[in-house]
Protein backbone atom coordinates (compact mmCIF):
# COMPACT_ATOMS: atom_id res chain seq x y z
CA UNK A 1 0.00 0.00 0.00
CA UNK A 2 0.71 3.72 -0.46
CA UNK A 3 2.69 5.48 1.95
CA UNK A 4 0.57 8.19 3.71
CA UNK A 5 1.23 11.56 1.89
CA UNK A 6 0.87 13.28 5.30
CA UNK A 7 3.88 10.97 6.83
CA UNK A 8 5.90 11.60 3.42
CA UNK A 9 5.97 15.16 4.25
CA UNK A 10 6.23 14.65 7.96
CA UNK A 11 3.20 16.96 8.26
CA UNK A 12 -0.02 16.36 10.95
CA UNK A 13 -2.91 15.59 9.31
CA UNK A 14 -4.63 19.07 10.18
CA UNK A 15 -1.26 20.70 8.87
CA UNK A 16 -2.53 24.35 6.60
CA UNK A 17 -1.18 25.04 3.28
CA UNK A 18 1.82 26.96 4.76
CA UNK A 19 3.35 24.28 7.02
CA UNK A 20 2.84 21.93 3.82
CA UNK A 21 4.66 23.98 1.26
CA UNK A 22 7.69 24.74 4.41
CA UNK A 23 7.65 20.53 4.56
CA UNK A 24 8.15 20.29 0.46
CA UNK A 25 10.44 23.07 -0.15
CA UNK A 26 12.57 21.49 2.75
CA UNK A 27 12.25 17.72 1.55
CA UNK A 28 12.21 18.68 -2.26
CA UNK A 29 16.00 20.64 -1.62
CA UNK A 30 17.12 17.79 -0.35
CA UNK A 31 15.85 14.92 -2.56
CA UNK A 32 16.13 16.49 -5.63
CA UNK A 33 17.96 14.41 -8.35
CA UNK A 34 20.21 17.21 -9.89
CA UNK A 35 21.21 17.91 -5.87
CA UNK A 36 21.28 14.58 -4.21
CA UNK A 37 23.21 11.23 -5.81
CA UNK A 38 21.99 8.64 -4.05
CA UNK A 39 19.88 6.57 -6.57
CA UNK A 40 16.89 6.29 -3.72
CA UNK A 41 16.66 9.93 -3.51
CA UNK A 42 14.71 10.06 -7.25
CA UNK A 43 12.27 7.88 -6.27
CA UNK A 44 11.91 9.80 -2.26
CA UNK A 45 11.58 13.23 -4.61
CA UNK A 46 9.21 11.74 -6.56
CA UNK A 47 6.94 10.42 -3.50
CA UNK A 48 7.17 13.62 -2.45
CA UNK A 49 5.78 15.67 -5.15
CA UNK A 50 3.26 13.09 -5.41
CA UNK A 51 2.49 13.72 -2.13
CA UNK A 52 2.28 17.57 -2.21
CA UNK A 53 0.74 17.67 -5.67
CA UNK A 54 -2.32 16.26 -3.93
CA UNK A 55 -2.61 18.25 -0.56
CA UNK A 56 -1.50 21.38 -2.12
CA UNK A 57 -5.05 21.29 -3.60
CA UNK A 58 -7.80 21.62 -0.84
CA UNK A 59 -10.55 19.55 -3.50
CA UNK A 60 -8.25 16.53 -4.11
CA UNK A 61 -7.17 16.66 -0.01
CA UNK A 62 -10.25 16.20 0.48
CA UNK A 63 -11.02 13.59 -1.69
CA UNK A 64 -8.02 11.88 -0.24
CA UNK A 65 -9.23 12.30 3.12
CA UNK A 66 -12.15 10.46 2.48
CA UNK A 67 -11.71 7.86 0.22
CA UNK A 68 -7.77 7.00 0.94
CA UNK A 69 -5.13 6.02 -1.44
CA UNK A 70 -7.93 5.09 -4.79
CA UNK A 71 -9.92 8.48 -4.13
CA UNK A 72 -8.47 9.23 -8.08
CA UNK A 73 -10.74 6.07 -9.23
CA UNK A 74 -13.93 7.30 -7.02
CA UNK A 75 -15.96 9.26 -9.65
CA UNK A 76 -16.35 13.01 -8.84
CA UNK A 77 -20.48 12.66 -9.08
CA UNK A 78 -20.58 9.66 -6.36
CA UNK A 79 -22.68 11.31 -3.81
CA UNK A 80 -25.32 11.78 -6.77
CA UNK A 81 -25.14 8.30 -7.80
CA UNK A 82 -25.64 7.51 -3.87
CA UNK A 83 -28.72 9.69 -3.74
CA UNK A 84 -30.04 8.64 -7.10
CA UNK A 85 -29.65 5.19 -5.67
CA UNK A 86 -31.82 6.42 -2.39
CA UNK A 87 -29.08 6.84 0.22
CA UNK A 88 -28.33 10.13 0.13
CA UNK A 89 -25.90 12.07 1.97
CA UNK A 90 -25.21 8.63 3.47
CA UNK A 91 -22.56 8.33 1.35
CA UNK A 92 -20.18 11.19 3.45
CA UNK A 93 -16.90 9.98 4.16
CA UNK A 94 -15.91 10.07 7.58
CA UNK A 95 -12.49 11.92 6.63
CA UNK A 96 -9.65 12.02 8.95
CA UNK A 97 -11.73 10.26 11.67
CA UNK A 98 -10.92 7.22 9.78
CA UNK A 99 -7.75 7.56 10.99
CA UNK A 100 -8.05 3.37 12.40
CA UNK A 101 -9.71 2.07 9.26
CA UNK A 102 -8.60 -1.64 8.35
CA UNK A 103 -8.76 -3.07 4.78
CA UNK A 104 -11.68 -4.99 3.88
CA UNK A 105 -9.33 -6.93 1.63
CA UNK A 106 -11.27 -10.15 2.20
CA UNK A 107 -14.78 -8.57 0.91
CA UNK A 108 -13.16 -6.96 -1.66
CA UNK A 109 -14.43 -7.41 -5.87
CA UNK A 110 -13.68 -4.69 -8.95
CA UNK A 111 -15.85 -1.91 -9.26
CA UNK A 112 -16.97 -1.08 -12.89
CA UNK A 113 -16.01 1.90 -14.44
CA UNK A 114 -13.37 2.95 -11.60
CA UNK A 115 -11.04 -0.05 -11.55
CA UNK A 116 -10.56 0.14 -7.73
CA UNK A 117 -10.79 -2.96 -5.36
CA UNK A 118 -13.64 -2.31 -3.33
CA UNK A 119 -12.28 -3.68 -0.71
CA UNK A 120 -8.64 -1.60 -0.42
CA UNK A 121 -9.11 -0.01 3.01
CA UNK A 122 -6.61 3.08 3.99
CA UNK A 123 -5.03 2.50 7.03
CA UNK A 124 -4.55 6.16 8.52
CA UNK A 125 -6.28 8.05 5.60
CA UNK A 126 -10.25 7.70 6.29
CA UNK A 127 -10.42 5.27 3.34
CA UNK A 128 -12.70 2.57 2.84
CA UNK A 129 -12.75 -0.40 5.36
CA UNK A 130 -15.30 -3.04 6.90
CA UNK A 131 -16.63 -0.82 9.26
CA UNK A 132 -20.50 -0.64 9.74
CA UNK A 133 -21.92 3.10 8.13
CA UNK A 134 -20.95 3.60 3.97
CA UNK A 135 -18.80 6.79 5.36
CA UNK A 136 -16.20 4.17 7.26
CA UNK A 137 -15.45 2.16 3.71
CA UNK A 138 -16.29 -0.64 1.61
CA UNK A 139 -18.16 -3.78 3.23
CA UNK A 140 -20.48 -4.21 5.70
CA UNK A 141 -23.43 -2.99 6.48
CA UNK A 142 -24.73 1.08 5.04
CA UNK A 143 -25.26 3.04 8.86
CA UNK A 144 -27.00 0.51 10.33
CA UNK A 145 -29.56 -0.06 7.77
CA UNK A 146 -28.79 -3.57 7.06
CA UNK A 147 -27.83 -3.10 3.17
CA UNK A 148 -24.73 -4.23 2.07
CA UNK A 149 -22.06 -2.02 1.17
CA UNK A 150 -21.29 -4.18 -1.82
CA UNK A 151 -24.38 -4.58 -2.83
CA UNK A 152 -25.23 -0.56 -2.90
CA UNK A 153 -22.13 -0.38 -5.25
CA UNK A 154 -23.26 -2.97 -7.70
CA UNK A 155 -26.43 -0.42 -8.21
CA UNK A 156 -24.54 2.53 -8.59
CA UNK A 157 -21.69 1.30 -10.92
CA UNK A 158 -24.26 -0.64 -13.16
CA UNK A 159 -23.12 -4.47 -11.87
CA UNK A 160 -26.51 -5.34 -11.39
CA UNK A 161 -29.95 -4.69 -13.05
CA UNK A 162 -28.89 -1.44 -14.72
CA UNK A 163 -31.45 0.55 -16.85
CA UNK A 164 -29.62 1.93 -20.19
CA UNK A 165 -25.75 2.26 -20.47
CA UNK A 166 -24.38 3.41 -17.72
CA UNK A 167 -21.09 6.44 -18.91
CA UNK A 168 -17.66 5.09 -17.18
CA UNK A 169 -16.26 7.75 -14.82
CA UNK A 170 -13.48 10.29 -15.21
CA UNK A 171 -10.19 9.89 -13.47
CA UNK A 172 -7.15 12.14 -13.16
CA UNK A 173 -3.88 11.09 -12.76
CA UNK A 174 -0.14 13.31 -12.38
CA UNK A 175 1.95 14.61 -14.62
CA UNK A 176 5.48 15.26 -13.50
CA UNK A 177 7.14 17.77 -15.85
CA UNK A 178 10.16 19.85 -15.95
CA UNK A 179 10.70 23.36 -16.49
CA UNK A 180 12.21 22.31 -19.74
CA UNK A 181 9.52 20.05 -20.89
CA UNK A 182 6.50 22.76 -20.06
CA UNK A 183 8.05 25.34 -21.49
CA UNK A 184 8.83 23.08 -25.40
CA UNK A 185 5.54 21.40 -24.80
CA UNK A 186 6.15 17.59 -27.65
CA UNK A 187 5.25 14.36 -27.19
CA UNK A 188 5.54 11.99 -24.19
CA UNK A 189 4.69 8.49 -23.14
CA UNK A 190 3.53 7.99 -20.27
CA UNK A 191 2.53 4.96 -18.24
CA UNK A 192 0.23 4.85 -15.45
CA UNK A 193 -0.84 1.96 -12.99
CA UNK A 194 -4.40 0.53 -13.94
CA UNK A 195 -7.08 -2.30 -12.70
CA UNK A 196 -5.75 -4.42 -15.62
CA UNK A 197 -1.92 -3.67 -15.10
CA UNK A 198 0.05 -0.82 -16.20
CA UNK A 199 -1.39 1.04 -19.31
CA UNK A 200 1.00 3.09 -21.78
CA UNK A 201 -0.07 6.26 -23.39
CA UNK A 202 1.56 8.70 -25.71
CA UNK A 203 0.36 12.57 -24.71
CA UNK A 204 1.15 15.58 -26.61
CA UNK A 205 2.41 18.10 -24.25
CA UNK A 206 1.26 21.67 -25.81
CA UNK A 207 4.14 24.05 -25.32
CA UNK A 208 3.89 26.36 -21.93
CA UNK A 209 1.80 24.21 -19.97
CA UNK A 210 1.55 25.74 -16.21
CA UNK A 211 1.57 23.93 -12.27
CA UNK A 212 -2.10 22.71 -11.98
CA UNK A 213 -2.90 22.59 -15.97
CA UNK A 214 -5.05 19.41 -17.16
CA UNK A 215 -4.37 17.50 -19.93
CA UNK A 216 -7.75 15.52 -21.56
CA UNK A 217 -7.17 12.05 -23.16
CA UNK A 218 -10.64 11.57 -24.36
CA UNK A 219 -12.11 8.07 -23.71
CA UNK A 220 -9.21 6.88 -21.20
CA UNK A 221 -11.46 6.71 -18.32
CA UNK A 222 -13.57 4.56 -16.34
CA UNK A 223 -14.85 1.89 -18.81
CA UNK A 224 -19.22 1.74 -19.09
CA UNK A 225 -21.38 -0.91 -18.29
CA UNK A 226 -24.75 -1.94 -20.57
CA UNK A 227 -22.77 0.36 -23.52
CA UNK A 228 -21.98 3.11 -21.91
CA UNK A 229 -18.76 5.55 -23.24
CA UNK A 230 -15.36 5.47 -21.13
CA UNK A 231 -14.60 7.93 -19.24
CA UNK A 232 -12.13 10.71 -19.72
CA UNK A 233 -8.52 10.61 -18.47
CA UNK A 234 -7.11 13.76 -16.98
CA UNK A 235 -3.90 14.49 -16.50
CA UNK A 236 -2.99 17.04 -13.86
CA UNK A 237 0.27 18.92 -14.75
CA UNK A 238 2.98 19.34 -11.95
CA UNK A 239 6.03 20.93 -12.58
CA UNK A 240 8.87 19.40 -10.33
CA UNK A 241 11.41 22.40 -8.44
CA UNK A 242 13.94 23.10 -10.44
CA UNK A 243 17.53 23.88 -9.32
CA UNK A 244 17.98 27.20 -11.25
CA UNK A 245 14.49 28.49 -12.37
CA UNK A 246 11.31 29.18 -9.70
CA UNK A 247 7.93 30.05 -11.64
CA UNK A 248 5.26 32.75 -11.10
CA UNK A 249 2.55 31.94 -13.19
CA UNK A 250 3.88 32.07 -16.30
CA UNK A 251 6.79 34.35 -15.71
CA UNK A 252 10.32 32.95 -15.26
CA UNK A 253 12.54 33.91 -12.45
CA UNK A 254 16.58 33.43 -11.89
CA UNK A 255 19.82 34.08 -9.72
CA UNK A 256 22.18 36.63 -12.21
CA UNK A 257 25.31 35.70 -10.93
CA UNK A 258 27.79 38.94 -11.62
CA UNK A 259 31.22 40.48 -9.99
CA UNK A 260 31.49 43.77 -8.40
CA UNK A 261 33.22 45.60 -11.22
CA UNK A 262 30.52 44.08 -13.45
CA UNK A 263 28.06 45.21 -10.92
CA UNK A 264 29.77 48.92 -10.48
CA UNK A 265 30.76 49.39 -14.17
CA UNK A 266 28.03 47.38 -15.93
CA UNK A 267 28.20 44.88 -18.49
CA UNK A 268 26.50 42.78 -20.67
CA UNK A 269 25.91 39.40 -18.93
CA UNK A 270 24.34 35.87 -20.55
CA UNK A 271 22.14 34.40 -18.83
CA UNK A 272 20.47 30.70 -19.22
CA UNK A 273 17.08 30.48 -19.84
CA UNK A 274 14.46 27.14 -21.19
CA UNK A 275 15.13 28.64 -24.92
CA UNK A 276 18.95 28.95 -24.57
CA UNK A 277 21.53 31.41 -24.02
CA UNK A 278 20.30 35.50 -24.16
CA UNK A 279 22.02 38.30 -23.03
CA UNK A 280 21.13 41.01 -20.23
CA UNK A 281 22.05 44.60 -19.22
CA UNK A 282 23.17 44.66 -16.27
CA UNK A 283 22.99 48.50 -15.39
CA UNK A 284 26.19 50.44 -13.71
CA UNK A 285 25.56 50.56 -10.15
CA UNK A 286 23.72 47.43 -9.90
CA UNK A 287 23.17 45.56 -5.97
CA UNK A 288 22.13 42.49 -5.26
CA UNK A 289 18.67 41.62 -5.09
CA UNK A 290 18.04 43.92 -8.68
CA UNK A 291 16.25 42.67 -11.37
CA UNK A 292 16.40 42.68 -14.56
CA UNK A 293 13.51 42.03 -17.11
CA UNK A 294 13.68 40.10 -20.72
CA UNK A 295 10.31 40.40 -21.94
CA UNK A 296 8.82 37.30 -23.44
CA UNK A 297 11.21 34.76 -22.38
CA UNK A 298 9.02 33.61 -19.64
CA UNK A 299 6.27 30.51 -20.26
CA UNK A 300 5.07 30.61 -23.69
CA UNK A 301 0.89 31.41 -24.02
CA UNK A 302 -0.40 29.66 -27.13
CA UNK A 303 -3.43 32.31 -26.27
CA UNK A 304 -1.03 35.02 -26.25
CA UNK A 305 0.45 37.10 -23.35
CA UNK A 306 3.69 34.98 -22.92
CA UNK A 307 5.51 35.76 -19.93
CA UNK A 308 8.74 37.70 -19.14
CA UNK A 309 12.14 36.09 -17.65
CA UNK A 310 13.55 38.36 -14.44
CA UNK A 311 17.04 38.00 -14.00
CA UNK A 312 18.20 38.82 -9.80
CA UNK A 313 21.36 40.39 -9.40
CA UNK A 314 24.06 38.55 -7.04
CA UNK A 315 27.02 40.25 -6.48
CA UNK A 316 29.38 37.48 -6.47
CA UNK A 317 33.35 38.02 -4.37
CA UNK A 318 36.60 36.00 -5.22
CA UNK A 319 36.57 33.54 -2.16
CA UNK A 320 40.41 33.86 -2.59
CA UNK A 321 41.76 36.88 -3.77
CA UNK A 322 45.73 36.87 -5.84
CA UNK A 323 48.08 39.24 -4.63
CA UNK A 324 47.25 41.16 -7.32
CA UNK A 325 43.51 41.65 -6.51
CA UNK A 326 43.88 42.24 -3.03
CA UNK A 327 46.12 45.16 -3.58
CA UNK A 328 43.41 46.87 -6.12
CA UNK A 329 40.38 46.32 -3.65
CA UNK A 330 42.79 47.34 -0.91
CA UNK A 331 43.37 50.46 -3.38
CA UNK A 332 40.21 50.86 -4.11
CA UNK A 333 38.58 51.46 0.14
CA UNK A 334 41.52 53.79 0.43
CA UNK A 335 40.22 56.22 -2.54
CA UNK A 336 36.22 55.37 -2.09
CA UNK A 337 34.03 57.22 0.64
CA UNK A 338 31.33 55.31 -0.10
CA UNK A 339 29.53 53.37 2.70
CA UNK A 340 26.17 51.23 2.49
CA UNK A 341 25.53 52.01 5.81
CA UNK A 342 25.13 55.57 6.40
Amino acid sequence: MARDYYEVLGVPRGAGAEELQQAYRKLARTYHPDVNADPAAEERFKEVNEAYSVLSDPGTRARYDRFGPDFRQIPADFDERAAAAGFGRGAQGRGAQGRGARAGADRGRTRRGGGTAAGQGFDGGGGFSGDGDLGGGFGGDVDGFGIDFEDLVGDLFGARGAAGPIPGADQEAELELTVEEAFHGGRRRVTLAGPDGPRSYQVTIPPGVVDGQRIRLAGQGGQGSGGGRAGDLYLAVRIAPHPRYRLSGRDIHVELPVTPWEAALGASVAVTTPRGEAKVRVVAGSSCGRRLRLRGEGMPNPNGGTGDLYAEVRVMVPPTLTPAERQLFEQLAAESTFTPRT
